[in-house]
């Protein structure tokens, strides 16, 4: 008895799940609801140009926190994740559908991007797809180009801006804040001594590091979200050992969170990183960039 499930799947990698990819969610939940199927997303566990092109691809999300976004904003929570190894990269397109998706997940119904390619040497393509949907008595929906103040809505463009710190900019295409989660490892405990106790986090490994500098942003953990300032980078008033870490100061907030998963979205980029002479001066300045992030966030709710 074939206990899989009937599934609309829609198709890609999702890096930050973007409005682009809101637009395939969108379309896979009113499919499945019409064929009383269960909505779902296909992805791989890396970036497909870190082995077809011998580099690391930084993304700006990690699988669990494509996942998230999907669940949380999307009501996507079957998430269908296939390992992209030597052996996925040579399957032909035509095996891929039918051997893979039809065979193996399930699909009734097939959502893609107006780019989307696959298979061996990037062979398939959307209108490769549809005809072989057709002969396969499957349904196929091409979604067209998403535009934003007439640019194209793309992973790689919303990587450089967040690379250039353009948060707020960034925020626009992907629908949603930049996001970073994790979980909180110790500091030195130095932010306590300042009057701003922090609470760390180490960006996950393959993911993009925002431009270096001091951020408006917003920290969820247990449920609750607090506004905070964020210092991405080196610490260089404080460190000398180079390594790169998201060290958030939580406004209105006093307990201890190691240990605790977050989720730690940015709003707007406030100033660079930068060296101070002494740490009463770096003091003054946080003062300042709170500040700044009450104001914003205050304006922002109203």
């Amino acid at each position: 008895m074939n206990t899989t499930p009937r599934r609309v799947i829609a198709l890609g990698f999702f890096d930050g799940v973007h409005i682009g990819h809101g637009a395939l969610l969108q379309c896979v939940v009113q499919r499945a609801a019409q064929l009383g199927a269960s909505p779902a997303a296909f992805t791989f566990d890396i970036h497909p140009e870190s082995l077809i092109f011998g580099r690391t691809t930084p993304v700006l999300t990690d699988l669990a926190q494509r996942r998230e976004l999907m669940a949380r904003l999307y009501h996507i929570h079957d998430v269908i994740v296939a390992h992209y190894d030597t052996r996925m990269m040579r399957t032909p397109w035509r095996d891929f559908v039918t051997d893979y998706l039809v065979a193996q997940q399930g699909a009734v119904h097939l959502v893609v991007g107006h780019d989307f390619r696959f298979g061996y040497r990037g062979e398939g393509n959307p209108q490769r797809l549809a005809a072989l949907c057709r002969e396969l008595g499957l349904g196929c929906d091409v979604i067209q180009p998403v535009l934003q103040d007439g640019i194209t809505v793309s992973s790689t463009y919303i990587r450089k801006l967040v690379a250039q710190g353009e948060v707020a900019l960034a925020g626009s295409f992907l629908g949603h804040p930049h996001c970073l989660s994790g979980t909180v490892t110790h500091g030195k405990k130095l932010g306590r001594s300042l009057g701003f106790p922090t609470v760390n986090l180490t960006i996950p490994e393959g993911v993009l590091v925002p431009a270096h500098g001091v951020y408006a942003t917003r920290v969820t953990v247990d449920g609750s979200t607090y506004d905070a300032v964020t210092n991405v980078g080196i610490r260089p008033t404080v460190d000398t050992d180079g390594a790169v870490t998201a060290e958030s100061f939580l406004l209105d907030f006093d307990g201890d969170l190691y240990g605790k998963a977050l989720r730690l979205d940015f709003y707007k980029f406030l100033r660079p990183e930068q060296q101070f002479t002494d740490l009463a001066t770096l003091s003054q300045e946080i003062e300042e960039n709170v500040r700044q992030a009450q104001a914003f966030f205050q304006a922002m709710d109203q």
